[in-house]
């Protein structure tokens, strides 16, 4: 993939793009299948190293396109702030892409309270419960971040 910027003065260092995706509360997921049948779906995510962690359920559309094609890209969006009379927005943002495989074991239930921790901070005893009641009704998904781009207009 090109990930070369048309305005590569808005391109961030990559560690802000890496805190950007590390601070956001949920991002976009994008497939393609492999027939060139386009789906993009939000969800809520763990950063974890340079890896991607998301849940989703044992069935459905994302594991049928990330089968038909393991490439897929993440793209977060963090803070905006609107600018009417500008014709333009402050934003920060990352796109990460990489290759998705399902995770199991121990990676698969360190992912799961790690997403717990995100989200769910005051509850993690109550997590780590419920992960043990629906781990096997769950399947996890790691996104090994092999391209980041950071952007952002600060004003």
């Amino acid at each position: 993939m090109d990930s070369t910027l048309r305005r590569h003065e808005r391109q961030v260092a990559e560690s802000e793009a890496f805190d950007i995706l590390r601070k956001g509360e949920y991002g976009i997921l994008s497939m393609c299948s492999s027939s060139n049948e386009g789906y993009g779906v939000p969800l809520n995510f763990v950063l974890v190293g340079n890896d991607i962690y998301f849940h989703c359920a044992p069935e459905g559309s994302k594991l049928r396109f990330l089968k038909e094609n393991k490439k897929a890209s993440f793209c977060v969006v963090g803070k905006t702030v609107l600018l009417p009379s500008k014709f333009g927005t402050i934003y920060e943002s990352t796109i990460a892409s990489g290759t998705a495989t399902e995770v199991d074991g121990e990676e698969k239930q360190e992912a799961l309270i790690q997403i717990t921790t995100k989200y769910s901070a005051d509850y993690i005893e109550e997590g780590k419960d419920y992960i043990k009641r629906y781990f096997d009704r769950v399947k996890v998904i790691k996104l090994s971040i092999e391209s980041l781009t950071g952007k952002a207009r600060k004003q």
